[in-house]
């Protein structure tokens, strides 16, 4: 079966032979498979009346466990966003009653960010609606191929979420 990106690198090959176009073969089909798997995305969360960026701050604050509630500082790593941004989207998700503010009782000066009763629904409807989409990404692959690629982009991706700052 030959796709875009055999297309491509054999082009490429026959106008510039003195280049080892071999890496294109994985990482074109990744970048392709990025846009593919952010489209599928947009639309599952769209069906729950959620942007992306909504969707990672309110799965971030469902997977920390009852009572759905993380610090500021913390939703930060979780996104990997400024700290403007998240105030910014947390402003706007407590705006349509998604999360919550709430004082921190071991800071003072801190708060809290709480996902509501109506967040803690949407998150995880969209979620289902996610998995229905990359399951049909995946349909393709036996379990064990799924697996394998698991662990072969885990490799790739692992070095680049273990960079300090």
């Amino acid at each position: 079966m030959e796709d875009e990106v055999d297309r491509l690198v054999a082009a490429w090959r026959r106008e510039r032979p003195d280049l080892d176009v071999e890496p294109l073969e994985v990482l074109s089909r990744v970048s392709r498979l990025a846009r593919h798997l952010d489209r599928a995305r947009r639309l599952a969360f769209a069906e729950h009346n959620l942007e992306p960026w909504e969707f990672d701050v309110l799965t971030a604050l469902r997977r920390a466990g009852t009572p759905y509630q993380l610090s500021p500082g913390q939703l930060l790593t979780q996104t990997l966003v400024t700290s403007g941004t998240m105030t910014n989207r947390i402003d706007r998700l407590a705006k349509k009653g998604l999360v919550e503010r709430l004082p921190d009782p071991s800071d003072r000066r801190g708060v809290l960010v709480r996902l509501t009763d109506e967040g803690r629904d949407r998150a995880d409807q969209a979620l289902a609606g996610l998995l229905d989409q990359e399951r049909a990404i995946l349909a393709e692959l036996s379990r064990a191929q799924r697996g394998e690629l698991a662990g072969l982009l885990r490799q790739l991706t692992a070095p680049f979420d273990n960079i300090p700052g």
